[in-house]
This record gives C-alpha cells, structure tokens and sequence, in this order.
C-alpha cells in the first residue's frame, strides 16, 4: 500500500512538472519578436584618412609663479575669471624689498652727492693743468677719483634696477589675456621660487595636441586640413597641422602632431578628448596597399559594451538574436573598425524597437 501511494505522488509531480515545461515553451514559442533593422557591412573600401586621438588644450597657457619666498597677502582673481594681460593676480608681502629700496635710495643719493663733488673737482684740475698751474700727476688723481665717483653713481643705480625688477615677483600679474583656470593658494600661504601659484589659459585659441603612430606619421605635414571630432559634444570642428614632431623619442613611440582649430566657440573647452582625422591623397596608395589596408567598419551607436568587453548583435538562421564579441581597432569619424569576431559582407543589427538580449526573438523591419 505504502509502495503504490510513492508511486501516484511521484506520478502527480511528474506530471506537474511535465505541465510546467509544456508552458514555459508555449510562452516562449508565443513571445513577440523585436523588429530590427539590419546594416549590410560592405564598406571594406580602404579609407581616405588616418585617425589619432587627441586633447584641446589652449594655446598659450602658463603656470604663474614667484622667485621669491614671502606670506601670499592677496589674490586678486578667482577660477573662471577673464583676465587682461598685465593685470594684477596675486600680491605677496614685500617689507624686505620695501627696506632694500630704502637702502637703495639712500646709497644713490650719497653717490650722486660724490660724483657732482669729484666732477666739480675734475673740472676745476682740467682747467688748472691746461692754465699749467697743477702737475700731470694731480690731474691723473682727481681723474681716478672722479671716474670712482661716476662708476659708484651707476652702481648704486644698477642695485635699484635690481630691487625694482624683485617687486615684479611679488604683485604677479597676467602674461596674456585669457581666463583664470586654477588657484594654487590662498591668503597666508607660504609662496616659495617655482611653485605655481595661478593657472592662465588664453581662451581665443585653442589647438589639439594628438599622437600619431609610426605607420601614420609620414603622411602628414604641416598646413593639411583635418577634420577634428570633438567626442562630448559630438561636433566636428575643422583644423590646420600647425607642427609635427619627427621624433618619439620621449613620447613613447608615439610622434606629437598640434592642430590649431578653426573657429571654435564657447562649448570646446580645454581638456576634451578628440578624434583627429587626417586625410591621405589616394596618388600615395597603390592597389596592393589598397587591398591590404581594408577595413570592417560598423557604427559605434550599433555597437554593445559590457565592461571591457565590446560586442554586436548578429541574426542567427533561427531568426533570433545573437550577441558576438569583437575585438576593435580605432576610431573613424562615428564608425570602429573590427579587427576580428566579424566577417566581411555578414549582416548585423544596426536599430532595434525593442530590448534585445541574447536568444531574443527578432523580425525584419520592412
């Protein structure tokens, strides 16, 4: 009895479990699919351009400092402020140099005081030697201490050139005219020679500093027009090379290229990332580089990113959706070239009007 009451329970759960299965593949085989749209990936044409990555950055810039130790009594400016050159930025106590001015000024009238009497003298032994009433050896005397006198004079004045040119470091002004980007004290800090006290940039222009690699580098000269791709904003500016580096020496590998930038406005800021585009004549490239250089390219907005992982959704024969890994190269323009995980020509989703995840049920989109 306790051998067939096992068995019609063991029986009802299997059944039940049968029943559950059964609905799960109903509701499954009953879901909606999401219509896609697909991007037949035939532009494996070799590009007309070479990209590099970059930063705008201003293209003056400069980092204020002192050459002299004494307490910050002021700072003039605050961060995002527009400054004009010469103005006045950041005040530093200067009693010492106020007592060595003093000194200064005090020595000069005791030199002049000196060289008006010794002059006085020489003049007066001039016309006594030419009259022959004073020897040679009298004039040469008074013409020694008359020329002492003079180069006393300089001397003194030559020191006050010298306290005055002190005062220029500590009321540190603007080299240019541009915007306050960063302060580095504050009223009572201890300013000491070399540290940067205030950050300028001037905002009028602004250039791209990129690295280009060494298959890149020999294309591009000075005076190309590029065409710069600013990632935040997604804008496309345009530019001029202004200078190539022909070394990497200390870049790493990599050769330093500056593009000035052509009419930008208040949104391009310093520090944005960049894409760089620089174009190539087609003169240079023969039909064996051609085939050589073809390129997989997608659109970036097509693309799915997990972490570090970058993939793209294809379509299975089953009419489902499937989620494929890719190994990407750089960036032209708004499109990424595959370097492997995709093949030449294979169909992939570009759009989709709903969510999709892996095994997703999809639909063509008419």
């Amino acid at each position: 009895m306790k051998y067939l009451y096992s068995l019609l329970i063991v029986t009802f759960f299997s059944f039940l479990l049968q029943s559950c299965k059964n609905d799960e593949a109903k509701v499954a085989d009953d879901s909606i699919a999401i219509k896609v749209t697909l991007n037949k990936n035939n532009n494996t044409q070799n590009m007309p351009y070479v990209t590099a990555s970059g930063k705008i950055e201003a293209e003056n810039s400069a980092n204020v400092s002192t050459r002299m130790m004494g307490y910050v009594t002021k700072v003039h400016v605050k961060v995002g402020q527009k400054v004009t050159a010469g103005q006045l930025l950041v005040s530093i106590n200067n009693t010492d140099l106020l007592a060595k001015k003093a000194q200064v000024d005090a020595s000069i009238i005791q030199a002049t005081a000196a060289y008006n009497n010794a002059k006085k003298d020489y003049d007066r032994f001039v016309n006594l030697f030419q009259q022959q009433s004073a020897s040679q050896k009298e004039l040469d005397d008074m013409t020694s201490r008359y020329e002492m006198a003079k180069a006393g004079l300089e001397a003194a004045k030559q020191m006050r050139n010298e306290v005055m040119a002190q005062f220029n470091y500590s009321n540190l002004k603007a080299p240019f005219s541009g915007e306050v980007t960063n302060t580095f004290v504050k009223e009572g800090d201890m300013a000491n020679p070399g540290m940067p006290l205030v950050s300028v940039e001037g905002a009028s222009r602004m250039q791209v500093t990129a690295m280009v690699s060494e298959s890149d580098i020999a294309k591009i000269h000075n005076g190309m027009s590029v065409k710069v791709l600013v990632k935040s904003l997604n804008k496309e500016v345009s530019g001029t090379v202004s200078e190539v580096s022909m070394s990497a020496k200390n870049t790493g590998g990599q050769y330093l290229v500056k593009i000035n930038l052509l009419g930008t406005n208040t949104s391009v800021l310093s520090g944005m990332f960049v894409n760089v585009q620089f174009p190539i004549k087609n003169s240079t490239i023969n039909a064996a580089e051609s085939s050589k250089s073809d390129k997989i390219l997608v659109p970036q907005d097509a693309l799915i990113k997990q972490g570090q992982l970058t993939g793209i959704y294809t379509v299975s024969s089953s009419n489902t959706a499937i989620l494929r890994w890719l190994r990407t190269g750089k960036q032209f323009g708004n499109q990424v070239e595959v370097l492997s995980g995709l093949s030449a020509n294979e169909s992939y989703i570009v759009s989709a009007e709903g969510k999709l995840y892996n095994g997703a049920k999809v639909q063509l989109a008419n």
